[in-house]
């Protein structure tokens, strides 16, 4: 990894983007500190003292619930991005086991060699395949420790072949699943 010294973020960022490795590359170069780009101010809610959005629930959207609409479920989307920014989708149609299977292919791929990774490390939001660290690297105030496999696979995904090698089969497997269920809903 290039010498971060802390003198020019915009320059340290672009350093470590130019890896092409990620934070996974991160160890494999032997950083022992996290750079100070990691560094996130201190959360304003003091410890030991709950917020009173601790008992906040997640906003759940249940594919399985017998009035299914589309209406209903980008309303409950709307509502949970806009007031809570995230939530949790339950009852998609797609089969645990294949869940479980694209998540370990996905662990495979950030588990291969850099040599293996670094051909699909790009910020070109216009490639189906992309591998990189920090989507908002260059924008936001502290870095976050994640590196991130994105695969467009609808409504027309990549080549076979432009998937990286432990991911075949499996991810067009689960676009398929997860299509076949987004088209009931």
């Amino acid at each position: 990894m290039a010498t971060v010294t802390g003198g020019d973020r915009l320059r340290d960022l672009h350093a470590f983007d130019n890896t092409k490795a990620g934070v996974k590359g991160l160890v494999y170069a032997g950083v022992t500190a996290i750079p100070y780009f990691f560094h996130h101010k201190p959360d304003p809610i003091p410890v030991g003292v709950p917020s009173e959005d601790a008992a906040a629930a997640i906003p759940l959207i249940d594919l399985a619930k017998e009035d299914v609409d589309r209406g209903r479920v980008v309303a409950e989307v709307r509502a949970a991005a806009e007031t809570v920014g995230f939530f949790q989708v339950v009852n998609d149609g797609v089969a645990g086991e294949l869940m479980d299977a694209m998540l370990a292919v996905v662990r495979r791929f950030h588990e291969e060699p850099l040599e293996a990774k670094e051909p699909y490390y790009t910020r070109d939001l216009g490639s189906k395949v992309r591998f990189s660290s920090n989507y908002d690297l260059f924008r936001s105030p502290a870095v976050n420790w994640r590196d991130t496999l994105f695969m467009e696979m609808a409504p027309e995904g990549p080549l076979p072949e432009e998937i990286p090698p432990p991911c075949r089969g499996v991810a067009e497997e689960y676009a398929t699943a997860a299509a076949a269920r987004g088209a009931a809903v």
